[in-house]
């Protein structure tokens, strides 16, 4: 029998609360009588997680929305890790993605002896190449959920274990389109658009007019179009404010989460830059990406993009295989002539959901296993 555990996890937002949740399933299989605490979402609640605060406290993103949320944010982390460090010592630190608030939080934690693994190699391929030192500091093990990650790391002497990226697991090769689509009282002739707008305040904020705004023109185009959107409840009523202002009302339905059921029953999906643009790919949906933020956090961050892509799906093949609308071009304009260009041309669909069957094939592991074998490793060193 393995000893009890103690595992203190950190996940930020909607993605890493779900990541952490998959995370604590297979890990609880090798240590049953678990304890896991620390910044979590409903998930990794699932899992018997004790959230001492709600990962939705995180989910800022933008130089500038960051900034605004600054000093709450510091001291959340401030009290984190001083419980961490007296009352509630864990065995093990797992910062699970959000690494401008996780990896200052592990460096300091491994200061004082606690064994730290970081869950998802921040993009330091795509921008902010700088971090690799911060990340050498932080963390013991890197669990990576790209092929290509750990041997980058490996360069920089950062012990790093692929694992697979557990929604390719989770998500099936095949989506059943109909019985989602049942699911959410569509019918199967209905041409039906996923609208993801994002789960954070700041993404629906600079998101949700453009997008209901091209919803509104692909309405007056293919008048039996419909349009259903994902929301986290907490911004359900500010969605359903906008879909109300766009007169889309009998077109569009709001649904609690559920965000696979939609990329599932959709025909294409319009969609916020980010980790949905991924399990968009494993449901093999034809996608157009946009993001739109802060004109300042726009600026700096440009500045330090690596690639020409932002788009997982994109970066991961290493060419445009799905438009990319950021900034000033995401207008309701050019985002609804780019769903209406997909929805024109089911030749290509067909190519791309050949390339999406192919990356789901790579990023399939057992990732469960891997990671728990890696974490057992930095327990045991």
């Amino acid at each position: 029998m393995n000893p009890s555990k103690r595992f203190a996890l950190v996940a930020g937002e909607t993605s890493g609360d779900l990541l952490a949740g998959l995370l604590l399933r297979g890990v609880r299989q090798r240590w049953p009588d678990l304890q896991s605490f620390g910044i979590g979402g409903p998930q990794m609640a699932a899992q018997g997680f004790e959230a001492w605060w709600p990962s939705e406290k995180l989910a800022v993103r933008g130089y500038v929305e960051v900034l605004r949320h600054y000093r709450e944010i510091v001291g959340i982390r401030a009290a984190l890790q001083q419980r961490l460090l007296t009352s509630t010592r864990p065995d093990v630190f797992i910062g699970v993605d959000a690494p401008d608030f996780n990896l200052d939080l592990e460096a300091n934690l491994k200061a004082e002896g606690v064994r730290t693994v970081h869950f998802v190699c921040p993009s330091i391929w795509a921008w902010r190449a700088d971090r690799v030192d911060k990340i050498r500091r932080s963390a013991d093990h890197v669990l990576c959920i790209f092929p290509f990650e750990p041997a980058l790391l490996g360069q920089h002497d950062i012990a790093a274990t692929y694992v697979g990226h557990p929604l390719a697991n989770v998500i099936p090769m095949e989506p059943d389109r109909m019985a989602a689509r049942l699911q959410l009282g569509l019918q199967e002739e209905d041409t039906v658009v996923a609208i993801l707008p994002g789960s954070r305040a700041s993404e629906v904020q600079y998101l949700v007019t453009r997008f209901f705004d091209a919803a509104a023109r692909l309405r007056r185009e293919r008048p039996g179009m419909r349009f259903v959107v994902p929301a986290v409840p907490a911004l359900r009523d500010r969605i359903e404010a906008a879909a109300h202002a766009a007169g889309l009302n009998g077109a569009l339905t709001v649904i609690p989460g559920q965000s696979h059921t939609a990329l599932a029953a959709c025909d294409v999906t319009l969609i916020a830059s980010g980790t949905a643009t991924l399990e968009a790919a494993l449901f093999k949906r034809p996608m157009v990406i946009a993001y739109n933020m802060n004109w300042l956090s726009w600026q700096i961050m440009r500045r330090k993009q690596l690639q020409p892509w932002v788009g997982l799906p994109n970066i991961l093949c290493g060419e445009f295989v799905v438009p990319e609308l950021l900034q000033d071009a995401a207008t309701p304009q050019a985002l609804s002539q780019a769903v209406l260009d997909w929805l024109d041309a089911p030749a290509k669909i067909a190519s791309v959901r050949q390339r999406f069957t192919e990356l789901h094939h790579t990023l399939r592991r057992d990732t469960a296993q891997l990671a728990t074998d890696a974490i057992e490793q930095v327990l045991e060193g």
